[in-house]
């Protein structure tokens, strides 16, 4: 049996922007035989709610709420602890481990990857101090170790093979990419919608590119475009609270900025976008602040639906491949 299509779901702005919502979502449709997870490591989270109950991963994808086989591809990095630890959360929550999946290629996230994370990126660069760059340069000098080495990995590796339809789930974000953020204050790997065919399939094989962006921008760790001073602005200190700013991985309050349009653009057209979906717009309807940066300039709008009646035309108007604008405010389902 061959693969018939894949759709992927990809951040748009800087991570957390409720990436596992959406394939929460898709997964509960049961139309898709794989969720694939193709890069990074347990420095990224995802946030499901299932019947109200909140669920948090931090590296298996987000299938495996669903019943369906949950891989983990070869360009992610794997911290054999963290990753059992999960394991025996999912399973106590009552869901079937024995669908996740590891790449035997996987690179293994070890304890002095973890130590030199510490003591050189995580106040320079606002890292989550879990060893990932460490461990993606150890890959890339080839001198990294596959989880097929770890005796207790063994029982979940994967045998490389996918059929039917397939979901591929991204971590971070867009301005996260390695290539396309803001170098040094990116992640460590790819995390544009092409990356996935790592896993093992052409890139005919897509048939949908969902991008996931909120109605503001947010971003945790170190970024001149973020800096210390928006804690300032009280307006922004209310959306965090409100909007619940605080990262899934770390805990860490997340700076807020107004979106910034035109970057949203580049994301979408850069990443082949074909339906987008907007989250968070719950909380600048409580709040009553609607506002934006289009080419550098602050817009403000007197209510949501002129601030989504601008988004939709200028997205559209810019972004030829765009299918469908979804606004949310549940966090809940699309």
């Amino acid at each position: 049996m061959s693969i018939n299509y894949v759709d992927v779901c990809c951040g748009l702005a800087w991570g957390d922007e409720a990436k596992g919502k959406i394939i929460a979502q898709l997964s509960k449709s049961k139309i898709y035989d794989f969720v694939c997870r193709w890069a990074d490591g347990n420095n990224a989270g995802h946030t499901i709610y299932i019947n109200k109950k909140k669920y948090k991963t931090h590296l298996i994808p987000s299938g495996i709420f669903y019943g369906i086989p949950s891989i983990i591809g070869p360009a992610c990095v794997v911290n054999p602890k963290a990753f059992l630890e999960e394991i025996d959360y999912l399973h106590n929550n009552g869901f079937d481990t024995n669908l996740i999946k590891l790449s035997p290629k996987a690179q293994v996230v070890q304890e002095k990857h973890i130590d030199d994370d510490r003591q050189h990126l995580l106040k320079t660069q606002g890292t989550t101090a879990k060893g990932i760059a460490p461990c993606y340069s150890d890959k890339y000098k080839r001198i990294g170790t596959t989880v097929e080495s770890i005796p207790e990995l063994r029982k979940y590796l994967w045998d490389e093979k996918l059929n039917g339809n397939i979901l591929c789930e991204g971590a971070q974000g867009f301005w996260l990419d390695i290539d396309q953020g803001n170098y040094p204050y990116v992640t460590s790997s790819t995390t544009l919608p092409y990356g996935a065919c790592s896993l093992g399939f052409p890139p005919q094989k897509f048939r949908k590119i969902y991008g996931a962006a909120k109605i503001y921008d947010t971003r945790s760790g170190i970024d001149p475009l973020f800096p210390d001073t928006l804690f300032e602005d009280t307006e922004l200190l209310k959306v965090i609270d409100e909007g619940k700013e605080y990262g899934t991985t770390t805990g860490r309050k997340r700076k807020v900025q107004w979106l910034d349009l035109s970057k949203l653009i580049k994301a979408i057209n850069i990443s082949g976008i074909t339906d987008l979906i907007i989250s968070k717009v719950d909380v600048l309807i409580t709040l009553k602040f609607f506002k934006l940066y289009y080419s550098d300039k602050l817009i403000q709008f007197n209510n949501i639906d002129e601030m989504k009646e601008f988004i939709c035309k200028t997205i559209h108007n810019n972004c030829s491949m765009i299918e469908n604008i979804t606004f949310s405010a549940s966090p809940y389902n699309i």
